[in-house]
């Protein structure tokens, strides 16, 4: 993807010029090292990994109310990827422009009520289940509750993209012909309904209890906002384990045949179930859907809600 190569380098070297600049006023370029640029982009990732465990283990040795934790811990996790979107950006013209802000702030209310909703639903359905107190050592329970959670979000994701009729909900989050943190809110709020209902009710029926499944939540909420964030981070041999930005934005390539990477968190179903495309190196020419025209563009947010019932018959989905 030359022009995206092309305007990703000249941001980032601008960047790391502004600061090599300063460091040779200070005695030279033996005195700079290694930029800070290049450290922010190797060290970002394991910052967010970091943060995630200690709010998860403050969460739990001061008891802290999940439903204060959880919203603080997505908006604190939307700042800081928005600023690294600043400093060290994939390709600069996937920064959203005044009117992008205004819809992706209008579908972020909507995904965040189909989160809300999916709460009382399964709720409603069969209570929260999950024990107040473990009936298992809590680090045998987090990697339970993570590797089921991750599994049922990668089948629903998959279905998402391979049933004609899930496609016409799902189709909506990919209309945007760039990927950036702030566009992932951009979701049909039946498809956040069905895949966070299911994910949630498995959870629970499998009965991990809520310390587990806080602490995986942080973890989700982390991987799901970071992979699809505009930044220049590579993860190198650890892409066949995490999920990543390098992955997603495969997932989005207009190219169907290069678009797997259906898990947001772990990658290993992906590796498990033959989706996993990435290698290094590998980067998609162009980003949205492969028909544009099947879908009402992301600013018509009514036209696309109404989408799943128009007469007309729906794209071909997604690669399987």
């Amino acid at each position: 993807m030359d022009e995206c190569e092309r305007s990703a380098d000249g941001e980032i070297d601008s960047f790391d010029g502004e600061i090599d600049s300063v460091g040779y006023a200070g005695g030279g370029k033996s005195a700079v090292g290694v930029s800070p640029a290049s450290v922010l982009r190797a060290t970002a990732y394991p910052f967010l990994l970091l943060v995630v465990v200690l709010v998860g283990a403050s969460a739990l040795v001061l008891r802290w109310d999940p439903a204060v934790v959880s919203p603080l811990f997505l908006v604190g996790t939307l700042m800081y990827l928005a600023i690294l979107e600043q400093l060290i950006p994939y390709d600069r013209t996937w920064h959203p422009g005044k009117e992008e802000w205004r819809w992706y702030g209008i579908y972020f209310l909507l995904t965040m009520a189909g989160s809300g909703l999916a709460q009382l639903l399964v709720t409603a359905a069969v209570g929260w289940i999950s024990a107040d107190e473990r009936g298992h050592h809590l680090w045998a329970e987090i990697p339970g509750a993570l590797l089921a959670g991750s599994l049922v979000s990668y089948l629903v994701h998959r279905l998402g993209h391979t049933s004609a009729l899930l496609w016409r909900l799902h189709g909506v989050h990919h209309v945007p012909q760039k990927v950036n943190v702030a566009n992932n809110g951009v979701n049909h709020v039946l498809d956040i309904v069905l895949a966070q209902s299911l994910v949630q009710l498995t959870l629970a029926l499998a009965g991990f209890s809520r310390s587990a499944v806080l602490v995986t939540g942080l973890f989700v909420v982390a991987q799901g906002y970071f992979v699809h964030a505009n930044i220049d981070v590579r993860i190198g041999r650890f892409n066949h384990l995490l999920a990543s930005p390098e992955q997603h934005r495969l997932h989005h390539s207009t190219d169907l045949s290069e678009a797997g990477h259906y898990g947001s968190d772990l990658s290993c179903w992906d590796h498990l179930f033959g989706s996993f495309t990435w290698r290094p190196g590998r980067e998609p020419a162009a980003v949205g859907l492969h028909d544009p025209a099947s879908f009402p563009g992301t600013g018509e947010i009514l036209a696309g809600l109404l989408h799943p019932w128009r007469r007309r018959p729906g794209p071909a989905p997604g690669p399987d």
